[in-house]
């Protein structure tokens, strides 16, 4: 699958993830978290989960809940890792990170947003935004 340029480097956030799979560390979490702050400050995207209502609304976020019964929003590092759990594309388009993330904080619904929820899994939840978005101001 032909690669959107925004997504380019979200490999380097995968491999991240991965790492702090095998090695769940505060060191490991710390790298994973800068990797993900870097991929912000370089204007780098993820792929929001949406959904459209029944009254034709605008798109949302779609809102996945865990086994706790908390709700978290989703996005993916790439269409390949949105398609692993899926049958099909829940999106199409991609998002800026750091925006994406300030409406997660600002979304009283949820706890946070996970990043490639069927694989590669990172749960982020609204204290590990904020420190990824320290002193980010947006556009």
């Amino acid at each position: 699958m032909e690669q959107d340029i925004n997504l380019r480097d979200n490999d380097k956030i995968e491999a991240a993830i991965e790492a702090l799979q095998k090695e769940t560390t505060e060191e490991m979490l710390a790298h994973t978290l800068t990797v993900i702050r870097k991929r912000m400050k370089e204007k780098g995207h993820l792929i929001p989960a949406v959904e459209q209502s029944a009254d034709q609304a605008p798109l949302q976020m779609r809102v996945i809940q865990t086994g706790d019964g908390k709700s978290w929003f989703a996005a993916f590092t790439s269409f390949d890792e949105e398609l692993k759990g899926s049958n099909s594309v829940m999106s199409a388009f991609t998002a800026e990170i750091g925006p994406l993330f300030l409406m997660t904080l600002r979304t009283d619904a949820v706890e946070g947003l996970i990043i490639n929820p069927w694989n590669k899994t990172i749960m982020l939840n609204k204290n590990l935004i904020r420190i990824i978005i320290h002193n980010y101001k947006g556009e």
